[in-house]
């Protein structure tokens, strides 16, 4: 069963529903202790999932991070397209691990869609978590037909996430990849929940927001985890800005809320293909 505020994945694990995006976090050396600070006050309040990727070049700098309170975290990396192959994918995936200086990841995601056909990615991934190197795994940017084809390939049921671009301006999941994954209780991790920042300035949200007495990044998420099985990884390069996600939490829109959002940011009415990637 999928609860609002909670996420839970096929192993019965399950960890608050606001996790912590690092897209650009520990490469400027001047930043680093601040973003340290940031990622293991988000860790204490209870926001345990930390995303990453080979391609974000940080691996390194989060596992410093977290090399004190591995057992604490649920641990995310990502195998580049370009390397998902078989071997390829067993070759990244150890190459991370000593990265994040750690033995096991908790999720470990094909990035976005590759070129290699995706029976050698989904072959790889269950020889690594019969391995003991993954504990579980899932992909990222894979929309509706894929995720059905995937489904139906030998070893394809064993996928446990799907990570893709949601927000108010980016509803187009809802129309029919979040329903399909909520029947499969296949959680959905939101990149970008705040749309890059761009939706605090929105007269809606910062009206909603002072009605709740909070703040318009705080509707942006309460707004995405609303649904069951929806999870955000929004990124916050402090301690002060880590705070104000976790609090979201604890936000409940109502339907007059709901209304407002909607007719600024209309739900889909038909298939919208994700975008790039």
């Amino acid at each position: 069963m999928m609860k609002t505020g909670q996420i839970s994945f096929s192993d019965g694990s399950s960890m608050c529903a606001i996790g912590q995006g690092t897209w650009n976090i520990g490469r400027n050396p001047l930043k680093r202790k601040e973003e340290t600070a940031a990622l293991l006050a988000g860790v204490e309040l209870g926001m345990t999932m930390i995303d990453t990727a080979e391609m974000y070049d940080n691996e390194a700098f989060i596992g410093k991070v977290i090399a004190g309170i591995r057992n604490k975290v649920f641990l995310v990396s990502k195998v580049h397209p370009s390397h998902a192959d078989y071997r390829g994918t067993i070759a990244a995936c150890e190459k991370s691990l000593r990265k994040l200086d750690t033995d096991y990841l908790d999720l470990y995601l094909l990035h976005w869609k590759s070129s290699y056909p995706f029976i050698e990615t989904i072959e790889a991934m269950n020889d690594l978590q019969r391995s003991g190197k993954i504990r579980m795994w899932g992909v990222s940017n894979i929309d509706l037909p894929d995720m059905e084809l995937i489904e139906n390939l030998l070893g394809g049921c064993a996928c446990d996430a799907n990570q893709v671009l949601y927000n108010l301006q980016e509803r187009g999941v809802e129309y029919d990849l979040i329903p399909w994954s909520r029947q499969y209780e296949m959680p959905i991790i939101a990149y970008s929940p705040i749309g890059e920042g761009k939706l605090i300035k929105q007269s809606v949200l910062q009206r909603i927001a002072e009605k709740h007495e909070a703040t318009a990044a705080q509707i942006a998420l309460a707004w995405t985890i609303r649904h069951p099985g929806v999870m955000a990884i929004p990124k916050a390069a402090n301690v002060r800005h880590v705070e104000e996600n976790f609090h979201s939490l604890s936000i409940r829109l109502d339907a007059e809320d709901l209304k407002q959002l909607d007719a600024t940011f209309p739900p889909p009415t038909h298939k919208v293909p994700l975008a790039g990637w």
